[in-house]
């Protein structure tokens, strides 16, 4: 075995690519279960979840690449047929219907987050600010996506899709900055 061989088995068993394959998963099985923690209520068609808490932790706490294939894996493992969206939801389906625009900008979001946690102090401040953005990012594409795949105009998918949730992700953001986080 050559030395490039012998460092890159090393590096797979000591906290190396194993490591950050079991985080990866990880956060894509937190996701699902936040995703479970649904509440429905009469004023929208979208459901209010902990699911977004995951994805902007999902940036922050494993980086933004890592944070981005976590939601990669979250979104293609519950198209494949595992029920973790919300609801024990499951399928390709999922993606085409109402929630469809914010489970496709999850991956997205957790990069965002994880950017700007990555280049600042990583204080408080900057771990609410990722998620507040990244949740941002995850309401605009999930309104966005109401108002063309399902006719509904701007001003409807505002109120159906963004305003409801508005509170929530403050109150999420606040949590996520109360909480120890460390690269």
């Amino acid at each position: 075995m050559n030395r490039r061989s012998e460092l890159v088995f090393e590096n797979a068993y000591s906290g190396g690519a194993l490591y950050r394959a079991l985080r990866i998963v990880a956060f894509a099985a937190f996701t699902g279960i936040g995703a479970q923690l649904a509440v429905r209520l009469p004023f929208t068609p979208v459901p209010f979840t902990m699911q977004t808490l995951f994805v902007v932790l999902a940036g922050i706490v494993l980086g933004s690449r890592d944070g981005f294939y976590a939601m990669v894996a979250y979104v293609t493992i519950g198209a494949a047929g595992v029920p973790w969206f919300a609801n024990f939801t499951s399928g390709p389906l999922i993606l085409m219907g109402i929630t469809g625009g914010y489970i496709a900008s999850f991956p997205f979001a957790a990069w965002i987050a994880g950017r700007i946690f990555e280049s600042s102090d990583r204080g408080r401040v900057t771990v609410f600010f990722a998620s507040i953005t990244g949740s941002s990012l995850i309401l605009i594409v999930g309104a966005s996506y109401l108002a063309s795949a399902f006719g509904l105009g701007i001003s409807m998918a505002f109120t159906l899709g963004i305003l409801p949730f508005v509170s929530v992700e403050l109150l999420k953001a606040g949590l996520a900055a109360l909480l120890p986080l460390t690269k």
